[in-house]
Order: structure tokens, then sequence, then C-alpha cells
């Protein structure tokens, strides 16, 4: 070859090269994570998102994670806006039915990736992949699992000297009474004491100078406060709302447990210093608290002398609360298959095991959940009763409090105020405000399908 047409040759092979940049560049696919609906707003979740994804990239040239982080408390209203203007993330996740029941019809079906890529549903309880399909298709696969139980400290049973809560379900209290309502209010006062170390039962006790609480169900609200009382939301069959039992007699215990009886705090109380602003359990200042397996992210500095005790039942019903976060693909993507794919990674393996652990979630899987507990007896040495959270997801309830309902949103923010006014209102009818409450509720069932803003719909505000 003469040198003339070597140095062609060699020109035609460099451009060639050159020239396969771009598609090379176009051939990877960026798909979007978007984290905010759920968990995945601390610190220590942040950071295990970060490294996930860092993996995955890593080890991965056709596809890239792009994380996006939004607070939780303007999550919705940031994915709301990206959806309206065609901007839409990939993937969303993790989230619970509270989380996507606003999102409603924007999810994908994952039958077909499912079924073209092999992916082995075996692997989970066919229940559990049944309770993710919705009118849209199977929206989600099993990830992680949040039960309900009942956080203790010891060390606050013992200095009163009142006897632990049962360790295993089917099991009495110290007594031999059943381990209901009535006696965790019963516990919850003897365990209450005010700066002179009288507890809420005695009269000399002193509402106004509470130190240490019996009782609360934290970080929670009216739909999980009266699931202790039995699985009930307020709409019947036919979409109208109702005031069920579980309501009537569930916050009525819950607003006298608070205004009467004095061994829950009130708003007021749970949002100052001595209750940690907030996170109450955590504050060393509360005996019991109600609340699910992803608390254990945010137990603050009481690491080693608490335990978990099984749900109380009513009416010989027990009800222990369920929450279960996934990830759901949109199904504005433009990219299913890399979506899918992205999403199986974090859900199994390595990654979903790194999730799971900075989540709080028990894994769906059993083959995993050895392995998860084990690693949370490195964070809590002190033997906690972890059988309690397994035994409770037989007790998750159905429907689930979280339940889809029309005009969601606006519902979930009525409710809310309901909360706001009976947490910070002493001499409140109860009763009354619950029947506003239902009336208002019916107001914006009718109007779900309409486009009016808040002040339009004649909703109240209770009082």
């Amino acid at each position: 070859m003469s040198t003339k047409r070597y140095f062609i040759a060699i020109c035609a092979l460099f451009a060639l090269i050159l020239g396969s940049f771009p598609a090379l560049a176009q051939d990877t696919v960026t798909i979007t994570w978007f984290v905010g609906l759920g968990a995945g707003g601390q610190p220590e979740q942040i950071e295990a998102q970060n490294a996930v994804v860092e993996a995955f990239n890593a080890s991965h040239d056709d596809i890239q994670i792009e994380l996006i982080i939004v607070d939780n408390n303007v999550a919705a209203d940031t994915l709301g806006t990206l959806i309206a203007t065609g901007d839409a993330p990939d993937i969303v996740g993790p989230v619970g039915l509270e989380g996507s029941n606003a999102f409603a019809g924007n999810f994908l079906d994952l039958e077909p990736l499912i079924e073209s890529s092999g992916f082995d549903v075996a692997q989970y309880d066919p229940a559990a992949v049944e309770s993710y399909r919705t009118d849209e298709g199977l929206v989600g696969l099993p990830f992680a699992t949040f039960p309900s139980f009942i956080y203790y400290r010891r060390d606050l049973f013992d200095e009163s000297e009142v006897p632990y809560p049962p360790a295993a379900y089917g099991e009495t209290y110290a007594d031999g009474e059943e381990w209901d309502m009535a006696k965790v209010r019963e516990v919850g006062m003897l365990l209450t004491l005010d700066e002179n170390g009288y507890n809420a039962t005695e009269a000399e006790f002193d509402p106004e100078a509470i130190v240490q609480w019996g009782f609360v169900s934290q970080w929670n609200e009216p739909r999980g406060h009266a699931s202790m009382f039995g699985a009930e939301n307020p709409i019947d069959a036919d979409g109208n709302a109702f005031l069920p039992e579980s309501w009537s007699v569930g916050l009525q215990w819950f607003y006298d447990g608070t205004w009467v009886d004095h061994f829950i705090p009130t708003g007021p109380q749970s949002n100052s210093d001595i209750l940690a602003n907030g996170n109450a359990f955590s504050s060393g200042n509360v005996a019991m608290a109600h609340t699910h397996l992803w608390y254990t992210c945010c137990l603050g500095e009481v690491t080693d002398n608490w335990d978990i005790a099984p749900m109380p039942s009513y009416n010989g019903v027990i009800t222990a609360k369920l929450h279960g976060d996934t990830f759901r693909i949109m199904s504005s993507t433009e990219h299913p298959e890399e979506a899918f794919e992205v999403l199986t990674y974090l859900i199994t393996g390595d990654a979903a095991a790194q999730l799971l652990q900075v989540y709080g979630g028990m894994p769906a899987l059993e083959s995993m959940q050895a392995d998860f507990f084990a690693a949370l007896d490195e964070t809590y040495p002190q033997g906690v009763n972890w059988q309690v959270a397994i035994d409770s997801l037989a007790y998750a309830d159905s429907p689930n409090h979280q339940s889809y309902v029309p005009n969601f949103l606006r519902v979930k923010d009525r409710i809310e105020q309901f909360y706001i006014l009976y947490q910070n209102t002493p001499d409140l009818d109860i009763q009354a405000e619950l029947e506003t409450l239902i009336a208002d509720l019916q107001v914006l069932y009718d109007t779900a399908d309409e486009t009016t803003s808040d002040t339009d719909t004649g909703v109240g505000s209770g009082s």
C-alpha cells in the first residue's frame, strides 16, 4: 500500500472512530429516579441512595441513573408540576399508598415487562404481588414492608414498677387480663407522671406539670388512630361518606386520652422541647409509642433501653396498620425496558439490602429478612423482640387506612384539619366534629371530578 493510500485509510479509520462518539452518547439512556414522596430524605438514606446509584452507573454503560431528591413537604407538588409540564421522572419511590394515591392513573403496568424480561415473581408471596394490582394493572412489586406495633421503654416501666406489655400475640398482660385498648389506657395512665412524681390515676396529679407521658401514636393522624379500633374507612361501597364505628369510638378514645386522662400529649406538648419537638418517643419522656418498623430510623438517643410489643386488641380483634413501599414506573417514560431494569436492580440483591436497612423496611423477600434483622441488631444490640414485627403482618389492616378515596389530596387535607383541631382544642364535642367532617367528605367525594379551588367546594374547616 502506498503512503498516500495508507494515509487515506488511517484518516478514514479516525473519522469512523470519532464519528461513533455521538452515537455512543445517544445509546446511553438516562433514567431519572425521583425520591421524596415517602422515605429517602434522611441524611443516612441520601448517602445510601447515592451509593446505590454510583454502583449502578459504574457497572452499566448503556443506562445511567440520575437521582432527584425532593423534600417530602413539597414532593407531591413538585411531582405534580413535572407531570403537568411533560417532564415526569421515569421512576418514583420509595412510595406507599399514601404517596401514590394522588397520582393514580400515571403509573405503568409492569406485567408486560415482567413477561418480556423473565423476571421471577414467584419469589414473592402471591398475595403480596396482587396487593399492587389496580385498575391500571400491576403497578409495583413488593419491596419494603413496615408493620406497626408498640415500642416501649423498659427503664420507664421499671422505674414505675409497671409490668411490661406481652411479648407475643396471643399472650395476656401480666395481670392475666387481655392486652387491649382499655389496658393501654390503664397502663398509660400509670406511666404518666407530673413533676412531683404523681401518676395520672392519683388525685394529686397535676395535668399542667406533666414530665412523662404513657402513650403516643407517633407521627400519626386520624386514619391511623382509628385503625387501632378496626380497619374501616369513611366511605362505603357506593362511594358515600359515612362514620365508621372505629372512627367514632377510636377518636373519642384518643381525644379523652389527651384532654381528660392526660396520658397522651396534646399538640402543644408534642411540639415542645420536652418531647423533642414532635419526635416524642425519642425524647425519652414517653413510655409507649404506636408506630411502624420504619421508626428504627429516628430513635435518636433512645438506643439501648427499648423493646417492641404486640398491638392491643379492641372487641377481641387485633389490627396492626401496615405501610409498604416500593418503586413505580411512570406511564410517560420513554424507556420502559431500561426503567424496569433499574427498578428490579433497586428491589433485589445488594442494592435492596442497602436501601432497606436505611429505610427501616422489612424485606418482602423472606430470604433477606434474617440479614435485615441481624443488621438492626448491630445498631440496637439490647435484644429487640423482632418476631413481634414479623407476626404483626398477620394483623394488617384491610382495607388499608391509606386506601384511595376520590379527591384524595383534598380529603387528606380536610382530615388533617380535623386532626389539628382535636390535638389542640380542649372541651371539644368530638362526635359533633366527626359529623361535620363526614359531611365535608361527602362534598369532596361528590366534587372529585370538578376543577374547582378549595374555597369553591363549600367545605367547612371544623370548629
